[in-house]
């Protein structure tokens, strides 16, 4: 579903990215794991296209993307792949129905089709009675569960996530975790998530171990 080839990336002198080359099969829950500095992150971002590759490809489904445009990136983002962060980024003015329903907006859909939508995925996370709250009402555990709503909201492909449970205790980290399995079974959605947690990735499908730019 998703192949990277030959991906290097510096940052002026310093190489954070060596030549990697890397596929990821639709419907697999992958682990990135490595010490800090190896490139974790570097790589979920080309992956994502929010960051450019000095060299290499990256492809989904046959879309090639090294040749889109800033603006078409920008579609195929919004249309393609959800992120997850390790803090939920949800906007403290808008109630949680309104923050999950923000990229289907973005993205041109009707109001009451993304505000649909959202709920949809809100109750499927055990959320449908917040719908009205804001996030300073909500736990760190329910904020996070409503940014994975939100990254879901326009049925992407993949979900992109950089150390998603970092920020929660131990129960919230586990229910998280169980989260993302019940999605790739009941949605068919295909996970890609930079960890340190070892619990999570020893329960992935894979773990792809990056050291100094490089998988080993």
């Amino acid at each position: 579903m998703i192949q990277l080839r030959d991906i290097y990336k510096s940052y002026g002198s310093l190489s954070v990215l060596k030549g990697i080359s890397l596929q990821i099969a639709n419907g697999e829950v992958a682990a990135i794991v490595g010490p800090s500095g190896a490139g974790k992150t570097t790589l979920l971002q080309i992956m994502g296209t929010l960051e450019h590759a000095d060299s290499g490809t990256v492809n989904y489904d046959g879309t090639d993307l090294a040749k889109a445009s800033d603006h078409e990136l920008s579609r195929f983002r919004n249309e393609n792949i959800g992120f997850v962060f390790q803090f939920h980024r949800l906007l403290p003015e808008f109630t949680l129905l309104e923050n999950v329903a923000m990229p289907a907006l973005i993205g041109g859909k009707a109001r009451k089709q993304s505000m649909a939508r959202a709920e949809e995925l809100l109750k499927y996370m055990g959320l449908g009675s917040r719908l009205t709250h804001k996030p300073n009402e909500l736990s760190g555990g329910e904020c996070q569960r409503a940014a994975v709503a939100r990254a879901l909201v326009n049925s992407p492909k993949a979900v992109l996530a950089d150390e998603p449970s970092g920020s929660l205790d131990s129960k919230n980290r586990q229910e998280l975790h169980q989260l993302f399995f019940d999605l790739r079974r009941d949605m068919g959605i295909t996970f890609v998530i930079v960890t340190h947690d070892e619990s999570l990735s020893a329960n992935c499908d894979r773990i792809i171990h990056l050291k100094d730019g490089k998988i080993i």
